[in-house]
């Protein structure tokens, strides 16, 4: 079935023996879906997903606004590996989804499970996701799986999958404008590239353990207003663990990270955790209700020499003195510039549009009639830093699209004022 796929993207009409049009020209069946994929996947179109997905290396897919790639096969719980290219452009009206049938989307599964996740190899030189939604999904690995066959990820059986893995490190990927929820595991796991993270949403990850974004070395990222909600473990889990070049450099600005790390009751869960000589640039992210404060690993902690990793204009809220507590610096929790922080619980409250702080901490479950945005009077309104140095500032070019870092605003967090 794959091949009709790509076949029906090139060829706009074909005849008969009686030379007698095709009455649906350019028809494609997207029924049952397996195996190799590429060309282009068309607006607004369904396609049902039976068993794992490839795109081979050289080829390419591009799935237009308002797909629907539905990955019906709960035996099976398919992944998509991507050797070649990815493209998932949808719009903020149309976005692509990569989701499971209605049915399945209940409170008792809300942590998915259902299909793997997009599994990128080394050979993958480019990847954006536009306006796209992965839900459900993280499924646990077996001797079959398309990723263990292929020796990529964990490329071993009893692994759950990540929404999105990417290994090239001299590839290019870009995540904006879309939303990552209801995953067993990690949202991103990055092990290489150019990276652009930037105006995502992430929430509901994690149900053992598991990080929203987990970058590793090989990496050279901006991640920017982005909001976290209940992840596992960490919000951003910096790394330079795995020794490949270049050294893992993440600029994260204007992102808010709310509920991090109760649900993980270990040394690691938290808000931001960096380790293993990963160089930080941390500036402008507000951290409301999260268990830790940014948290080093004391015994391997980040690379601090001569002013290599910046960390400053943190806003800190609690609402519970134990979270009061677990953001003061000490030699695990860092103190940066300019930060607001309190030592009493309640004290600066962020002034969201519409989020009781109160939210029980373990909560996991999101509500989407919750604004994150500040209203006026907001101790976290004009308290940024401004006119910082970005990787991307003069773009990241992708399929002929430059995708840019955005500018770092000059209130903390993801969101300002409406």
């Amino acid at each position: 079935m794959a091949l009709l796929v790509t076949a029906a993207v090139f060829t706009s009409c074909s005849k008969d023996s009686n030379n007698n049009p095709d009455p649906n020209p350019g028809k494609v069946d997207t029924t049952a879906i397996s195996g190799d994929v590429s060309g282009t996947w068309t607006k607004g179109n369904v396609y049902k997903i039976t068993g794992s997905l490839q795109i081979a290396e050289g080829k390419s897919l591009t799935i237009e606004e308002g797909v629907t790639v539905l990955f019906s096969d709960t035996i099976v719980k398919p992944e998509f590996i991507v050797k070649g290219n990815l493209y998932s452009n949808g719009t903020a009206q149309n976005p692509v989804k990569f989701t499971v049938p209605d049915n399945l989307k209940t409170s008792a599964n809300q942590f998915g499970g259902f299909w793997g996740g997009i599994i990128a190899g080394p050979t993958s030189t480019e990847l954006v996701l536009n306006y796209t939604i992965l839900e459900y999904g993280g499924a646990v690995t077996t001797e079959e799986s398309a990723s263990v066959k292929a020796g990529l990820y964990k490329a071993a059986a009893g692994e759950r999958v990540p929404a999105l893995y990417y290994s090239n490190v001299n590839g290019k990927l870009v995540v904006m404008n879309s939303t990552i929820r209801n995953f067993y595991e990690d949202g991103m796991y990055l092990e290489g590239g150019k990276v652009l993270i930037a105006k995502n949403t992430i929430h509901t990850t994690g149900i053992a353990n598991g990080d929203a974004i987990n970058i590793k070395s090989g990496c050279v990222a901006d991640v920017a207003f982005n909001l976290v909600y209940s992840p596992n473990t960490n919000g951003l889990k910096l790394s330079n663990s795995g020794d490949r070049t270049p050294q893992a450099f993440v600029i994260g600005y204007n992102n808010t990270i709310v509920n991090a790390g109760w649900r993980r009751p270990t040394t690691k869960g938290g808000s931001i955790w960096v380790e293993k000589g990963v160089r930080v640039n941390l500036y402008n992210n507000l951290l409301a209700n999260d268990r830790y404060g940014i948290k080093r690993d004391k015994g391997n902690p980040e690379d601090s020499a001569n002013g290599r990793s910046v960390i400053a204009n943190t806003f800190y809220y609690g609402y519970t003195q134990t979270a009061v507590d677990q953001f003061q610096p000490s030699n695990e929790i860092i103190a940066g510039a300019n930060d607001i922080t309190a030592t009493t619980a309640g004290a600066n409250d962020p002034k969201f549009v519409s989020y009781p702080l109160n939210t029980d901490v373990n909560n996991a479950t999101f509500d989407a009639s919750w604004d994150f945005h500040l209203q006026a009077g907001s101790p976290a309104l004009t308290k940024g830093k401004t006119g910082i140095t970005r990787n991307y500032s003069a773009g990241l070019t992708v399929n002929g699209v430059t995708y840019t870092s955005p500018e770092a605003a000059d209130y903390i967090g993801a969101f300002g004022v409406k």
